[in-house]
């Protein structure tokens, strides 16, 4: 579809979004179209504005027992994360609720196999048919609407389910050691198929669905896990599996992998990712202007609001878009503190709306 030109009346001011792990609710303008339109936009690398990865709403459903396992529901009943017990995931490997940290995690020094072959001989695949995909269909009838790009969030990608299942040594020596490699392939591609599965029933039972963020994190705060080449034969093929699935179903693919990946982009474009919201470990500024032609980055312009008065701002923000927002080579704002100040906020949206317009 096409956008009209910019008018002024489109900075008027008719609601504000919902905010999810104690963020600021964002305003929504007065939109020529849908958020979801100018999203999907931007996938489409034909962006509308400048959006923002808080321009879509998330959801985890309670029928994936991982969410509840990993105290990570959202949808639309409220569920308490459990405390005081463990909790079995999809596959029964129990996680307990961690309320300093807010999250939830394996308890060490017991793990589940010992290495990749005993995996392969011990697991039980978990049989997603038997879920009550209906019942939470009709429970969430209602949480996603027309005008916002839904996503779901997946937790527990490929290397992620072998360190909950090894432990982290266990699982990253498997991927090196070369009597484990079978193995980890063997299993690798079968949870790609079970993945393949939950995907294709919250496509069916969620109608208003576009789009996915899996978790697979791959680095620490100084370095990525693995090799680059190590990386590239062991998991990339599973994952290209599911994006080659999810793609083919329509759907757009978020990587979202946390530590210093750099080193890791060329294979998440191999992998067949859409896109990728870098930490502020990593330079996101570098990763868009190396990829950005490749894989939709969430990229932090690193601006200092403090001390900056609001024709400073409006003008970081003509400049994050004249530097960002290139013909063919969008990106998304990533989640970044000066988004929320109205000076930057405003005209990041009037001048990118211009500049998608050919005004600017």
């Amino acid at each position: 579809m096409s956008v009209p030109k910019f008018d002024k009346s489109e900075l008027e001011i008719v609601g504000y979004s919902e905010s999810l792990f104690g963020m600021p609710a964002t305003p929504i303008y007065n939109y020529p179209c849908s958020v979801r339109e100018a999203v999907k936009a931007t996938f489409r690398r034909e962006p509308y504005w400048q959006v923002s990865g808080s321009d879509m709403k998330m959801m985890t459903p309670k029928v994936i027992p991982d969410n509840i396992a990993r105290a990570f529901v959202f949808e639309a009943e409220r569920v308490e994360p459990v405390v005081g017990e463990l909790v079995p995931d999809m596959f029964g490997i129990e996680w307990e609720y961690v309320p300093s940290a807010g999250g939830s995690m394996v308890r060490p020094g017991k793990p589940f196999a010992e290495d990749a072959w005993e995996l392969l001989e011990k697991v039980k695949w978990p049989e997603p048919d038997t879920w009550d995909w209906a019942g939470s269909a009709e429970a969430n009838k209602d949480y996603f609407s027309k005008d916002t790009y839904n996503t779901i969030c997946f937790l527990n990608g490929w290397f992620e389910r072998l360190i909950s299942m090894m432990e982290f040594e266990g699982a990253l020596m498997a991927l090196y050691d070369e009597d484990q490699k079978e193995a980890v392939k063997q299993f690798l591609d079968k949870l790609s198929d079970l993945y393949i599965n939950i995907l294709g029933h919250c496509i069916d039972a969620y109608p208003e669905l576009d789009g996915f963020s899996m978790h697979d994190d791959w680095g620490a705060q100084k370095e990525t896990f693995f090799s680059p080449e190590l990386c590239a034969e062991m998991i990339v093929p599973a994952m290209r599996k599911v994006t080659d699935y999810l793609h083919s179903r329509g759907k757009t693919c978020e990587l979202h992998s946390c530590g210093q990946n750099l080193k890791q982009v060329p294979n998440m474009i191999a992998a067949g990712w859409d896109a990728w919201f870098p930490q502020n470990i990593v330079d996101s500024r570098l990763v868009y202007e190396l990829y950005g032609d490749k894989l939709l980055v969430g990229v932090d312009p690193r601006i200092d609001v403090e001390g900056k008065t609001d024709d400073e701002l409006r003008a970081e923000a003509r400049a994050f878009v004249d530097q960002y927002m290139q013909p063919g080579k969008p990106c998304f704002l990533g989640h970044t503190a000066v988004a929320n100040a109205p000076a930057f906020r405003e005209e990041l949206y009037a001048y990118s709306r211009k500049k998608a317009c050919g005004e600017v």
